[in-house]
């Protein structure tokens, strides 16, 4: 993120196969250092892993109140899960639930809103004719390539996407 987004206080704090529990377990880690941003994005292995979509949402809640009380001038930016592509193979355990995707990411726009914070919205940018991840910006449907990154850099840089 440091390299997209030319900056180099930017630090991913993102781990592979991770969940929002997982992110409130090392949460302190991010308070202690008292960040004047942090962009959440978390929330599509839960999904994967069949944890209730209102079991995300309470974690989300948590998280951010967390973040409030550890570190009360961080400026918290809440992004939207990113769609999926359950055209690629293997098939993955992520895969056929863009309706849950759908949910959650509703719910967290109301979250910011009800919070006062930025709800960022990816879905809507990396979303093909189908509503699936454009296979453009994916190698297995899932996860981002290098263009996808790109992308996502370029539109946390324009802010037009930012509510």
């Amino acid at each position: 993120w440091s390299e997209l987004l030319n900056t180099n206080r930017a630090k991913n704090r993102g781990i592979p196969g991770d969940t929002t529990f997982g992110v409130l377990a090392r949460l302190n880690e991010i308070t202690d250092g008292k960040p004047a941003k942090v962009f959440i994005l978390i929330g599509i292995n839960d999904i994967g892993r069949n944890i209730p979509d209102s079991i995300i949402l309470k974690n989300y809640t948590r998280i951010i109140g967390r973040i409030k009380q550890g570190s009360p001038k961080t400026r918290i930016y809440i992004q939207s899960l990113l769609p999926v592509n359950n055209s690629f193979t293997p098939a993955l355990p992520h895969f056929n639930k863009n309706e849950h995707i759908v949910w959650v990411n509703h719910e967290l726009e109301k979250l910011a809103k009800n919070e006062n914070l930025e709800f960022i919205d990816l879905y809507s940018q990396f979303t093909d004719a189908d509503k699936k991840l454009d296979k453009d910006y994916s190698f297995d449907g899932l996860h981002l390539n290098d263009k996808g990154y790109l992308k996502w850099a370029e539109l946390l840089k324009s802010g037009r996407y930012i509510k």
